[in-house]
């Protein structure tokens, strides 16, 4: 007998609608790098107090005045209460800023002040840093407005004294950059009266331009003597009254200085 061989079965057939084939997957690309953003460029409100007028500005980081200067005269018997108030009404005008500073006609010391002749009462031992902190709620420093006018004009080489002759007498000197603030104002100078006595505002509207600047010129021939000094800066607004030639190391300054020093203040490690 022969074997029966077993019937052939046909091939299957491929199911329609299968699923497809399934592709080898395709590398993933790596994410972009996210472009830097520009840091915030920050506005500071650079504040001058002075016996006659306090001006405000607010400064770019390079120092470069974003609005226009303003001033508001100060009142007669300008208390802290008083001063407060006009530095307020200012950063109003000036409108948007990051941080203030303020140079303040007195002995400051760490944003205390301790002295101010040449304003009104309630200054002794008044916190004016903390004050304009609560008060503009913002970042605040406070410092001499000389020291502050002279972080505006030094070379931070050697050894600068700035003096300013406005109602009294500041000075300031820079040891390479280093501020000290100095009190030569109260210091004795000429017949037993003091710089400020003889140099002040009072002593220029009582006994007239030309005996001003004969004292002006005796305290600069004392004071290269008293600090040998490389450089002599005078600002404040009676400076502008000086008649004569100055010594080649000796140079008047804007008042400007003392508010582009306000953006200094803030890079000084130094705050007094």
């Amino acid at each position: 007998m022969k074997e029966e061989q077993a019937p052939k079965l046909p091939a299957p057939k491929p199911i329609a609608n299968g699923p497809a084939p399934v592709k080898p997957a395709a590398a993933a690309k790596p994410a972009a790098a996210p472009k830097p953003t520009a840091a915030k460029s920050i506005t500071t409100l650079a504040v001058d107090v002075g016996g006659t007028g306090i001006k405000a500005a607010a400064l770019n980081e390079k120092g470069k005045m974003i609005t226009e200067r303003q001033k508001i005269k100060t009142p007669h018997n300008a208390t802290p209460k008083k001063v407060i108030a006009i530095i307020a009404e200012l950063a109003k005008m000036a409108g948007e800023f990051d941080r203030a500073s303020a140079g303040f006609p007195g002995v400051v010391k760490n944003g205390v002040v301790y002295t101010a002749p040449n304003l009104g009462k309630g200054w002794n031992n008044f916190p004016l840093e903390a004050e304009l902190k609560k008060k503009l709620k913002k970042p605040v420093r406070v410092a001499n407005d000389a020291d502050v006018q002279g972080l505006g004009c030094v070379t931070g080489h050697g050894d600068e004294l700035v003096i300013t002759l406005g109602t009294g007498f500041g000075s300031v000197l820079f040891v390479d950059g280093h501020r000290i603030h100095l009190e030569l104002g109260h210091h004795p100078f000429h017949n037993g009266k003091t710089y400020e006595d003889e140099l002040g505002n009072r002593t220029f509207l009582k006994r007239g331009k030309k005996k001003w600047n004969k004292h002006l010129r005796e305290a600069i021939d004392d004071l290269a003597k008293a600090f040998n000094y490389d450089r002599l800066y005078i600002g404040g607004g009676n400076a502008a009254s000086i008649n004569f030639k100055l010594p080649s190391n000796v140079r008047v300054i804007s008042n400007t200085d003392g508010l582009l020093g306000g953006i200094k203040l803030w890079q000084d490690p130094v705050v007094a």
